[in-house]
């Protein structure tokens, strides 16, 4: 629990700069090594390049063995070290050196101008002698000494000769300092960029996360009462689309909110009557058993009611989620025909099939069937017995139509809108009879959940036409123009067919 506080702690912020910070000091270092590496390297190799050429040099110079001042033959080793080594220039940190043995003890003859003076130092002087290699490396008080020797042998008949010996070699420290220094120049370089780029990290890190923050401070703020907050959205990047995507949650969180508060308002508001009616009934109610009776049959019908306005709110509720619609393929004739015989039953009417669609449609049978029938039976409650109600299906440019026409009232222009809002009733001309002002609701909400739209033809007066204007497919880019709607005598036939 203390260490997820801890990593709690972090900030996404830091966490970014400490990472980049990270890889850049894995790089920052391997870079030093390599560079390093590469220096030290090529200080070895121009060290050992120059023993071997020294030790060449004097090598090719004893073969000859002459003294170039006076073109005499030099014999004696000594004469040819101490001959040649004043030709020799030692450049700094390195070191020419001529050694002779004389009674067991060795002499210096020459060297250079080093950080260390070799000649006092007899023990190192002896151990190069005595060392059989030809090269070595020897430590000294100013650093490790590499050196090459080469012996200047007497001639073969004059074995009595003093030995000596050439000998060069390189303080390995001081030929280093340079590359030495080079590295921690790129060292001091390196931790500059380190900061910068720490710098760097802390204000882009900054920038990129702002979205974040504006999106974590969107949600603490965000409550059931206040779902209106969004995130401006900037840009075209992953963040952009992080801020769009929380956008269009907040627009569906809202809507969700919305539906259910609406859910409960309506609830609250229309069983608020027949609660009332049943509860004053229930309070005068006598003991004179025929009034008893009446008062369970007015109870009765208004807990019926109310037991129909609860079906039908949780069926618009349902209409706000995805699968209040299921689609699959319909073929048109056969659900028309279905349709019309099942409306026949809602009342004495003279119902007239004037269309029938052709072909295979993409609509959820069941969903379709519902709104139909509502649809007829808000024709029946508008008009009497022997009235006319006509409906029919047609197809057309991609799109599928059902409609009802009856021979009522009809609607004001001014409520064509107002008549399919949840409990909203039309005008006493259209002849309230009762409903809960929910049917007509729920056929736009079906029309909806299609994708389509809901119509209204009407002349005050002379009746109305309501119908359903839904896509067959998928494509949804086409509607019928209201100029030709319904689309009678379109793809399909148009019988004619009536029951007294």
């Amino acid at each position: 629990m203390t260490t997820e506080r801890r990593r709690s702690r972090v900030t996404a912020r830091t966490r970014i700069m400490l990472w980049l910070l990270a890889v850049m000091c894995v790089v920052f270092a391997g870079v030093v090594l390599l560079v390093r590496g590469f220096l030290l390297a090529d200080v070895d190799r121009r060290i050992n390049a120059g023993l071997e050429q020294e030790v060449g040099e004097f090598r090719d110079f004893a073969a000859e063995a002459t003294d170039p001042r006076t073109g005499r033959r030099l014999v004696d080793p000594y004469e040819v070290v101490q001959t040649h080594l004043r030709s020799q220039y030692p450049e700094q940190f390195e070191i020419h050196l001529g050694l002779v043995r004389r009674q067991d003890r060795l002499h210096s003859v020459r060297q250079g101008d080093p950080p260390y003076d070799v000649r006092q130092d007899t023990a190192l002087l002896r151990r190069i002698a005595d060392d059989p290699a030809p090269t070595g490396q020897f430590v000294t008080p100013a650093g490790p000494l590499r050196w090459a020797k080469v012996r200047a042998l007497p001639p073969a008949d004059q074995p009595g000769l003093t030995p000596a010996w050439f000998v060069t070699g390189f303080f390995v420290d001081g030929v280093r300092a340079p590359a030495e220094s080079a590295v921690r120049l790129l060292l001091i370089v390196s931790l500059f960029g380190l900061v910068l780029a720490a710098a760097v990290a802390w204000v882009v890190a900054g920038e990129i996360l702002a979205p974040v923050r504006a999106v974590r401070q969107a949600a603490a703020e965000i409550s059931e009462q206040d779902l209106t907050r969004r995130i401006p959205v900037r840009g075209r990047d992953d963040i952009a689309a992080l801020a769009e995507q929380f956008n269009a949650m907040l627009d569906r969180l809202e809507e969700a909110f919305n539906a259910q508060r609406r859910f409960v308002d309506d609830a609250g508001h229309e069983l608020r009557t027949p609660i009332t009616i049943v509860r004053g009934h229930l309070e005068v109610m006598g003991d004179d058993p025929q009034e008893r009776a009446e008062v369970v049959r007015l109870c009765t019908d208004e807990l019926d009611r109310m037991h129909r306005i609860v079906e039908d709110l949780l069926l618009l509720a349902k209409a706000e989620r995805p699968d209040f619609v299921r689609r699959g393929p319909v073929y048109l004739p056969e659900l028309t025909s279905d349709i019309d015989a099942k409306v026949r039953a809602l009342g004495d009417r003279r119902w007239v099939l004037e269309a029938i669609g052709e072909g295979e449609v993409w609509l959820d049978e069941q969903r379709v069937t519902q709104a139909v029938i509502q649809l007829a039976q808000n024709a029946v409650q508008h008009t009497g017995p022997g009235d006319e109600i006509r409906l029919g299906s047609a197809r057309r440019e991609g799109r599928v139509s059902f409609w009802v026409t009856d021979t009522g009232p009809g609607v004001q222009p001014d409520e064509v809108e107002k008549i399919f809002a949840r409990f909203a009733r039309g005008s006493a001309a259209r002849g309230d009879r009762g409903g809960a002002g929910l049917g007509l609701a729920i056929v736009r909400a079906i029309a909806d959940a299609h994708r389509g739209s809901v119509r209204v033809v009407s002349t005050p007066g002379q009746g109305a036409t309501f119908g359903l204007d839904l896509p067959e497919g998928e494509d949804v880019s086409r509607t019928i123009p209201m100029t030709t709607w319904p689309p009678v005598g379109s793809e399909g036939s148009a019988p004619t067919e009536e029951t007294p």
